[in-house]
């Protein structure tokens, strides 16, 4: 007597939404590791990010996208590229909102909807509602956007997330899977280091700082009980440099004490990292500087 199971299920699904709305917050809860940065700051994530969850019967390959803005400089342009790239291969779309947000009809929004993509709009901080505004939501999105499926969570108190979960494998196409199961991310080792450096910038700089910065990891040398990590953090500007460094290098030992902890928790390997401040004058508004550091083909 054979035995049925069920179709394997496998797609793309593309996280999209303003800045700080919480959609690396939503992927890293969804895929249980940790693998976009996540801070208070808005315009954290530059770059298209894959997040890989593999079941018995299905994958699912989240997109981290950069929050949707109009465009002021260069690397502005590139974070908005990855974003529409990531509505063009989409086998399912969530378009993620806060409680508190008004509909805002850009660009990238119109294109989203214009499309026949299944999506799911989600109502993201519900932990934070006051009396009836989570039903009031509710129907005021469906007013504006009544063909998409509207589910309401709290992705940091991980709230409603099972049920997001099941929705979202309904969605999904029969398909082979598109990665080893195994896999966790399309980024590699290097690239994820940078990341967890520069959320440490994120969180111990203010204003301006954070965004002057890239990170890009010069050596990655892994031994059996080791790794060994030079990165270089580029700024615009010789002033920033001072500031990053601060004073008697304080500032910079921090990120790098709390940079290295985060990396072992990461690899479960003992880390040795080296951090070094270099300019690139105005690197976010020239296509050569772009160009090095991924942004552009």
């Amino acid at each position: 007597m054979s035995v049925e199971t069920n179709p394997f299920k496998a797609g793309f699904i593309s996280i999209l939404g303003k800045p700080n709305v919480g959609k690396s917050t939503l992927m890293n809860a969804l895929i249980g590791e940790r693998i976009s940065i996540m801070t208070s700051k808005a315009q954290t994530t530059r770059h298209r990010i894959f997040g890989i969850l593999s079941g018995p019967d299905f994958q699912m390959v989240y997109s981290d996208t950069p929050g949707l803005i109009d465009p002021q400089y260069k690397l502005q342009e590139s974070m908005m590229k990855f974003v529409k790239a990531s509505l063009d291969d989409a086998d399912l779309i969530i378009y993620m909102v806060e409680l508190g947000e008004k509909f805002d009809d850009n660009e990238i929004v119109k294109h989203l909807f214009a499309n026949s993509t299944p999506k799911l709009l989600i109502i993201n901080k519900i932990d934070t509602s006051k009396g009836s505004q989570i039903e009031d939501k509710i129907t005021y999105w469906q007013s504006i956007f009544p063909e998409a499926t509207i589910l309401t969570i709290s992705a940091l108190n991980k709230i409603n997330i099972d049920g997001l979960f099941g929705a979202i494998k309904s969605a999904l196409p029969v398909h082979p899977p598109y990665f080893p199961a195994d896999q966790i991310t399309d980024k590699s080792e290097r690239f994820v280091t940078s990341e967890i450096i520069r959320e440490k910038i994120f969180m111990n700089y203010k204003k301006e700082i954070p965004y002057s910065c890239q990170v890009e990891i010069e050596e990655f040398k892994e031994a059996d009980d080791i790794i060994r990590i030079r990165a270089l953090i580029y700024v615009e500007r010789d002033s920033q440099k001072g500031i990053i460094i601060g004073k008697k290098g304080a500032s910079l030992k921090k990120v790098g004490i709390e940079s290295r902890e985060e990396l072992e928790k990461f690899f479960e390997k003992k880390i040795h990292l080296e951090t070094y401040v270099k300019i690139e004058k105005d690197w976010r508004k020239k296509d050569k500087s772009l160009r090095k550091f991924g942004y552009q083909n």
